[in-house]
């Protein structure tokens, strides 16, 4: 059965990641937001209770979730996650974007892979994976928060999720963001690859209905954040 499959304990373990503030926020001991309310729903169908497992990187709660402290996360598709993790279609999208000084001589996005551009990222996230295959010049300088390895380390440009680096930038007038974005990211729930092709599909399916019963939009309003990043059915 699907309940066995998924939560072999008796108890749905959640991986929440709450070094993205759009998904999860709070804390370790009092977790809340969009990933926090869907795992509590997951539990609520299939009648067990919910242990939330917090972090407050990406790279932990996947590695949470691939070492067997976990049974379900909420992380961006990514092709190098992808390799363990069975993903389902994404709940909510959004965006990568570059933050620089204001007298950077980059516009846009492509204007940043040039040798000797130095970016902050968080290690292990979404746009850290993405950028990694993608760049051909510009350097990663990695580490646990991309706008302090920015600040302390005299980069050229950060990294990260459009709200929250959009927030740290309007508290600094002597940056800006680079438009338009330089990926979009695909949040998805997802679980161990060794799960049946039957559990694997049920939670494509509740994500689904989810999305498209309200749940997930009335979910990021009460979190204070836009529902428009509702990803499509």
């Amino acid at each position: 059965m699907i309940t066995e499959d998924l939560a072999p304990t008796g108890v749905l373990r959640a991986s929440i990641n709450l070094g993205n503030p759009v998904l999860a926020q709070g804390s370790p001991d009092a977790p809340s937001g969009v990933t926090v309310d869907i795992a509590r729903e997951l539990g609520t169908r299939l009648g067990v209770p919910v242990e939330l497992v917090a972090f407050d990187a990406a790279r932990k709660s996947f590695e949470a979730m691939t070492s067997g402290r976990a049974d379900i996360c909420f992380l961006a598709i990514e092709q190098k996650r992808a390799e363990q993790v069975a993903f389902t279609a994404p709940y909510v999208l959004i965006e990568g974007v570059y933050a620089v000084r204001a007298d950077s001589a980059v516009t846009t996005p492509d204007g940043m892979d040039r040798p000797g551009v130095r970016i902050g990222v968080n290690k292990g996230s979404a746009y850290d994976l993405y950028l990694t295959r993608t760049l051909r010049h510009a350097t990663l300088v990695r580490g646990e928060d991309g706008i302090t390895a920015f600040r302390d380390q005299g980069l050229d440009a950060v990294a990260g999720v459009r709200q929250p680096l959009t927030q740290y930038v309007a508290g600094h007038p002597e940056l800006r963001l680079v438009e338009p974005r330089f990926m979009e990211i695909r949040q998805a729930l997802g679980t161990t690859r060794d799960r049946s092709p039957e559990t694997v599909r049920y939670l494509s399916e509740a994500i689904e209905e989810l999305k498209a019963s309200g749940f997930v939009a009335a979910a990021l309003r009460r979190a204070g954040q836009a529902d428009d990043l509702v990803a499509p059915a």
